[in-house]
């Protein structure tokens, strides 16, 4: 299928898995991709591997700066901006394991978190916004989280940051709809990356047993649905968060328990 035919999109944090599994979706659905990434080498890796129009951007997106030149470059470069998919994040290990709960989280990596994760995507929306208005209208898929629907066991900055990524497409939507523009968002569950398989394998059996799929979900999954949200076939659709975790967020806690509570009981 060629849904996104001539269509130009941004893809940032396109080097990661979700990432490159979407640049090469999104190419493949025929639109000019740009990869754009904090690290420029494994961006343009991620192009080699793209057979269609695409080419790699330099990107921090907590920078306003360097996401402005990013998206006016794309401009430049393919004449328009259609599709905005905010699926960078913050990514610091030292950070991530330092982000806890309210009364242990040092304040910096609350604002850093935050930042990047929250700030950093309405800076893309800020300079992406005036490019597709001026085009006719435009498409941005933005990066939630469950996280940002039901709390966790730790990592309270970057549930709060996925919180307000939802709550921001709602009100992109809101106020943009006019100039054509719609916004929704994506909250997956648990991905499955070679990285997490090696760092986290016990926590695929444990959160395994609680989605209602065969398995977890995989980055090609999150890049079929940021694809769909992209192009004309999701036009009914807009200020949405829609969750694609295997069926965690549909069910009460604890249901698998008294699934063996009842099995127990013959």
């Amino acid at each position: 299928m060629q849904r996104m035919k001539d269509k130009v999109a941004i893809i940032t944090g396109g080097a990661g898995g979700i990432g490159s599994a979407s640049c090469r979706r999104f190419a493949s659905e025929g639109a000019k991709v740009v990869v754009a990434d904090l690290d420029i080498n494994h961006a343009q890796a991620v192009v080699d591997t793209i057979d269609g129009d695409a080419i790699a951007m330099a990107c921090d997106i907590g920078d306003e700066a360097s996401f402005k030149r990013a998206i006016d470059a794309t401009v430049e470069h393919y004449g328009k901006l259609d599709i905005l998919f905010n699926n960078a994040a913050m990514t610091d290990p030292a950070l991530q394991h330092a982000d806890t709960d309210v009364t242990d989280i040092p304040v910096e990596v609350w604002e850093k978190t935050l930042h990047v994760n929250t700030t950093g995507y309405m800076f893309g929306c800020r300079h992406a916004i005036p490019h597709m208005a001026a085009n006719g209208g435009g498409t941005i898929v933005n990066m939630a989280s469950g996280s940002g629907l039901m709390a966790d066991a730790s990592r309270v900055a970057y549930g709060a940051s996925k919180a307000a990524v939802i709550s921001m497409t709602q009100y992109i939507a809101t106020q943009h709809a006019h100039q054509r523009i719609r916004c929704n968002a994506i909250a997956p569950g648990p991905v499955i990356t070679p990285t997490f398989r090696k760092i986290a394998p016990e926590l695929i059996e444990i959160i395994g047993r609680h989605a209602l799929t065969e398995e977890l979900g995989a980055p090609d999954d999150i890049a079929y649905l940021a694809a769909f949200l992209a192009c004309y076939e999701s036009r009914y659709i807009n200020g949405q968060v829609i969750a694609i975790d295997g069926g965690l967020t549909a069910h009460h806690a604890h249901v698998m328990d008294l699934q063996d509570y009842m099995a127990s009981k013959g």
